[in-house]
């Protein structure tokens, strides 16, 4: 904070020399960091003062939608040169930030080579680990020995990506098996590269970034080899890559979660419309299902005039019903996102979560019976007619903590298997929608056992 304030004095002040001093002194990626806290102009004034080395790694550091806003802040000479200095993968996500026309005239100022790369990668889909690979890699062939290989690293690596996962490919660039840079450097130079190399585990290049992310993580890997239908070798998808989808997916699932959109850019970047943009659809959506918790207490409207003392626990109801939904969904939209639980599974998760609501219902309920109980006496209802409010509360709790925790479930799940993404039917939603069949068992259950006190 400290830095960001003097940052912003210096720049009011337009001690432009002492400003410099200060900021070539500092790491790439904090820079980068402050830099996204000011406002555009000032942005774009304190990055024009970067020595132009740093001033490529603090861009490159530098989040796509914030990338995007500075190049409108610089001279077209200035932003062809950084668009150019980029990986083909770093440009193609910058690139989807831009208009047509400037992606149209940016491309057209690269080299054929830096052109034909980028837009190899433009062709796949948004989501599609493809899309994120580099093309740009060091290959090997297995008849290749290892100071043949070396020889190849030291030829072609300095434009790669990375060189510390070396695919092994066939004539015809078939992907046949995988080695290391560190298997290659030990062993005896005379060594083919056939014996150094495992089987490899790959990805086409079609396959959901967020998929390919969670296998290279799970599978330990630096670098995950991408090919295309006929299994021939396309590029690579590296580590730092998989970690920014998964941030970017979990980013996306807690907002979701949370009743909004994710904004896909930092939050001082964002405007004030954008910000209301990715919450006012779900608001409107929420503030619909809500309805339904209305309809009910109107359908019920004489139940709670005959026994006012109901109504006071309402809040409690509708409050635990949908923590007890939110966690479960919370729980199985997660176990869905790292491949825990899958739809077959479906049957196992529902019998398992309905006899946790029944478990933490019926302790709820023994709390909540004789805490009702006491409090009905104390506030002057005959003791027995205490118990039996008290009683409606109990039971209803067990049964609302287990229809939470089911739909909790389910809904996450099944909206996996029709193709949407499970973190938007999860917290929020299922607490509407628990809220009011939460107060219908409520009702129902408050009219089987108080049916004399209702007049009826």
């Amino acid at each position: 904070m400290e830095q960001l304030e003097q940052l912003e004095r210096l720049l009011r002040e337009e001690a432009w020399d002492e400003l410099r001093r200060g900021l070539a002194g500092q790491r790439p990626f904090d820079l980068a960091h402050e830099l996204t806290r000011l406002a555009g102009p000032e942005r774009a004034v304190a990055f024009r003062l970067l020595p132009k080395d740093l001033a490529l790694a603090v861009f490159e550091a530098m989040d796509a939608p914030v990338q995007g806003e500075l190049l409108d802040q610089l001279r077209d000479e200035a932003a062809r040169e950084f668009v150019a200095q980029l990986d083909p993968d770093d440009r193609v996500e910058l690139l989807d930030e831009l208009p047509a026309k400037v992606v149209t005239k940016l491309l057209a100022d690269l080299s054929p080579h830096e052109r034909r790369l980028t837009t190899g990668l433009l062709g796949y889909p948004p989501e599609a680990v493809g899309r994120m690979m580099s093309p740009e890699y060091v290959a090997l062939k297995a008849t290749m020995t290892a100071g043949e290989a070396l020889e190849r690293v030291r030829a072609v690596g300095g434009a790669a990506e990375t060189v510390y996962t070396l695919p092994v490919i066939a004539e015809d660039r078939r992907l046949i098996g995988v080695s290391s840079l560190r298997q290659v450097v030990l062993a005896p130079p005379g060594t083919r590269v056939a014996e150094l190399m495992t089987e490899p585990i790959s990805a086409t290049a079609f396959t959901d970034r967020e998929t390919a992310a969670r296998l290279l993580q799970e599978a330990d890997l630096l670098a995950l080899p991408i090919v295309d239908a006929e299994d021939r070798l396309v590029g690579v998808f590296t580590f730092d890559d998989a970690m920014e989808v998964l941030e970017g997916e979990d980013t996306e699932d807690h907002t979701r979660a949370g009743g909004a959109e994710p904004l896909r850019r930092p939050y001082l970047v964002a405007s004030v419309l954008q910000i209301a943009r990715s919450r006012a659809v779900w608001l409107l959506v929420l503030m619909v299902a809500a309805s339904l918790t209305v309809l009910v207490l109107n359908t019920f409207e004489a139940t709670l005039s005959a026994v006012v003392a109901l109504a006071l626990f309402v809040p409690l109801l509708i409050g635990t019903g949908g923590n007890s939904g939110a966690q479960a969904a919370t729980t199985v939209t997660r176990a869905i996102a790292v491949g825990e639980v899958r739809f077959r599974d479906l049957a196992r998760v529902l019998a398992r979560e309905a006899r946790v609501g029944v478990l933490l219902g019926s302790m709820l309920a023994t709390l909540a019976f004789l805490a009702a109980t006491a409090f009905l006496v104390v506030r002057g209802e005959p003791p027995g007619d205490a118990a039996r409010i008290a009683a409606v509360l109990a039971i209803s709790l067990v049964g609302i903590c287990t229809l939470a925790a089911t739909a909790g479930a389910l809904m996450p799940m099944l909206a996996k298997r029709i193709g949407i993404d499970p973190a938007v039917v999860s917290a929020p939603f299922i607490t509407t929608i628990v809220d009011a069949s939460g107060l219908l068992i409520y009702f129902l259950v408050a009219k089987l056992l108080l049916a004399d006190m209702l007049g009826g």
